[in-house]
């Protein structure tokens, strides 16, 4: 992980999400960023046009080795029970790009519910929330965890629904999410 604020120059033009509006751009090669996060597999960096998210496929625009891509989500066959906590601990891998935690420990997932199908592998439908109703990043963290999701063995399709009830709030934080933020 890195948050220290790493600078570096971009060595092509890069494809980034605009936080919080979530507008896809382009980071013009040459430009200076600031690394201040890099969690479960993306970056968000400080540039000239505000805050962005850089997806891990891209790693290489700023300077850094790109992962070995995860083999592409598969429906797995009905016979592979998924594991619930394998799923909260998938979920665990989603990070909100202005806060360093994930959105399980922010408090940002509501239900998880686990349905199986006849030879598709399960149904797996998760109501999440996000810190703030008009952020543009909530369809970008939604299908980043349906990826995720569906990536499990036994998984044969993953739902993310935005919900806004309960309204969040940062009683919703788990201890170790405020542990991390400092705020307990």
């Amino acid at each position: 992980m890195t948050t220290d604020n790493t600078e570096r120059t971009l060595t092509r033009d890069c494809p980034a999400i605009q936080i919080p509006a979530g507008n896809t751009i382009i980071l013009p090669a040459g430009s200076t960023v600031f690394i201040t996060q890099s969690l479960g597999g993306s970056y968000t960096v400080a540039s000239e046009m505000g805050l962005a998210r850089v997806a891990a496929q891209n790693a290489d625009a700023l300077g850094l080795e790109v992962a070995a891509a995860a083999p592409a989500p598969a429906s797995h066959p009905a016979g592979d029970p998924v594991d619930e906590k394998r799923v909260w601990d998938q979920l665990k891998t989603c990070y909100d790009p202005e806060i360093p935690v994930n959105i399980v420990d922010l408090g940002l997932i509501y239900d998880c519910q686990i349905a199986p199908r006849n030879g598709d592998g399960a149904l797996v439908t998760v109501k999440m929330t996000l810190t703030a109703p008009g952020c543009g990043m909530g369809p970008v963290l939604a299908q980043e965890a349906k990826s995720k999701i569906e990536a499990l063995p036994g998984v044969g399709e993953a739902e993310v629904e935005l919900v806004w009830d309960p309204p969040w709030n940062q009683a919703m934080i788990s201890e170790a999410g405020k542990m991390q933020l400092g705020i307990l």
